[in-house]
C-alpha cells in the first residue's frame, strides 16, 4: 500500500504522519487489496479538512471530512473510508464465478 500524505496550508509533522499511518492500518486490515492511498490535509479559518482517495482493485473511493480538530477529522475520515471499503468487499464476495466464466449473483 502506497500512502501519500500532503498538506495544504499545513506542515505535515511526524506526529500527524504517524497518526494517519496508524489509522490507515485499520483499512489495510479489513481489505488487503489496497493499491494506493492519497491523503490531503488542509486548514481553513476555523475548520480542519481531511480528504482521501483510495485506489483498490476495480474502484476508486473518495472521502472527505471536516472538523475543528485535525485529529478528529482524520479519525472520522478513516471510519467513513473503512465502511466504504467493507461495502466494496462485500459486493465483490457476493459475486461468484461459475463454470461459464461469467459473473453470477449468489442469493
Amino acid at each position: 500500500m502506497n500512502l501519500h500524505i500532503t498538506g495544504h496550508h499545513l506542515e505535515v509533522t511526524p506526529g500527524i504522519r504517524e497518526h494517519v499511518t496508524s489509522k490507515f492500518a485499520k483499512v489495510k486490515r479489513h481489505f488487503d487489496n489496497v493499491i494506493d492511498v492519497k491523503v490531503i490535509l488542509s486548514v481553513e479559518k476555523l475548520k480542519q479538512k481531511a480528504e482521501a482517495t483510495i485506489h483498490i482493485s476495480g474502484k476508486d473511493v473518495f472521502v472527505e471530512c471536516e472538523d475543528a480538530d485535525l485529529y478528529v477529522a482524520i479519525d472520522q475520515l478513516v471510519d467513513k473510508l473503512d465502511r466504504q471499503v467493507i461495502k466494496h468487499k462485500e459486493k465483490l464476495s457476493a459475486r461468484r464465478h461459475d463454470e461459464t466464466g461469467k459473473f453470477s449473483v449468489t442469493e
